[in-house]
């Protein structure tokens, strides 16, 4: 019986490790990436319109347009994003984290993350891969908190703000995350 549950717990961390590291393995074209980038700001603006505001203070933005999280005890998530500076795609990143706990379940969503100095750019930048909880400090931002942000409010590094849900899992922290330079194709 002991046997059994190992490997039962084996093939789930397998499916789980398979499912996570399937879309980074397909990764988008930088053209796809762009335009999905583009729409999915664009819901957020829609949805939250406080975030318009602080998107035109902030130095860049870095859009996940789709993150896949998905687990059973063990589980994980990985998706890949667009740091804009002034409207423009300056360079690629994926964001993936591992985790292990009560958790069952599939999700699809977005991230955005305002940068909101240019010391936190800058990190981003220098950075062989940042592992949130480290550097700037980040703020995860729901839509409560966003109805209340006005510009003289605006004391972070990072504001991140999670939208767009899809699926069933409990969850959308970012605690364990790294986030990495990608070079997807043109």
């Amino acid at each position: 019986m002991h046997r059994s549950r190992r490997s039962i717990l084996v093939g789930v961390a397998g499916a789980t490790a398979a499912a996570i590291a399937a879309p980074a393995a397909r990764a988008a074209s930088a053209a796809q990436l762009d335009r999905d980038a583009t729409r999915a700001l664009q819901n957020l603006y829609a949805s939250q319109p406080r975030t318009k505001t602080l998107g035109a203070h902030a130095k860049a933005i870095l859009i996940f347009p789709k993150i896949i999280k998905a687990g059973l005890i063990i589980g994980g998530q990985s998706g890949d994003g667009v740091l804009r500076v002034a409207g423009k795609s300056q360079a690629y990143y994926n964001i993936s984290a591992a985790s292990f706990g009560l958790q069952a379940g599939g999700q699809a969503f977005s991230y955005a993350m305002f940068f909101m100095t240019d010391s936190a750019v800058q990190y981003l930048a220098k950075s062989d891969g940042w592992s949130i909880g480290s550097g700037p400090s980040v703020v995860v931002m729901d839509k409560g908190k966003a109805a209340s942000m006005t510009s003289t409010t605006l004391t972070e590094d990072v504001y991140a703000f999670p939208f767009g849900q899809h699926g069933l899992m409990a969850g959308l922290g970012l605690e364990g995350s790294k986030i990495t330079t990608i070079h997807p194709s043109p």
